[in-house]
């Protein structure tokens, strides 16, 4: 009587091909959710410059360090108050990593505000910051 079924050599070789395979496949794909994730971030801090400018055309100033980026979804209550404020975002968005933006104002090296990301590894002043006053590099200020 002859059974039907795979020998172990059988499996081990299947076994070994699917690892190859999922060794090539793997890190192109996290290749490119981490792309994906820094366009996300470009996007985000792009909508952010213009929810500033619109703040600024309204009212005559950015908002202050104090007053943050939450000025573009709620009235600042810390002067100086805008006279002609309105709801510039629904909500404030989040960089590729689920992190907050970090806005001040004034700016640095002439900019009227600084806005970036803390890139992927999340933290403040490392080479993986993504500025929205170089968005063509990851690298920013």
């Amino acid at each position: 009587m002859k059974r039907k079924g795979f020998t172990l050599i059988e499996l081990l070789v299947v076994i070994i091909i699917l690892g190859l395979l999922a060794g090539i496949v793997i890190p192109r794909v996290v290749r490119h959710i981490d792309q994906a994730r820094i366009e996300t971030t470009r996007v985000q801090l792009k909508a952010l410059k213009g929810a500033l400018e619109e703040f600024r055309i309204d009212n005559g100033f950015y908002p202050t360090t104090e007053q943050g980026l939450k000025a573009l979804v709620e009235k600042p209550t810390i002067p100086p108050i805008p006279k002609r404020w309105h709801k510039y975002l629904d909500e404030l968005p989040k960089d590729g990593w689920g992190n907050d933006f970090v806005y001040m104002c004034p700016g640095l090296n002439g900019h009227p505000f600084e806005l970036f990301s803390k890139g992927p590894d999340g933290i403040e002043g490392t080479e993986d910051d993504i500025s929205v006053w170089n968005l063509s590099a990851n690298s920013t200020r």
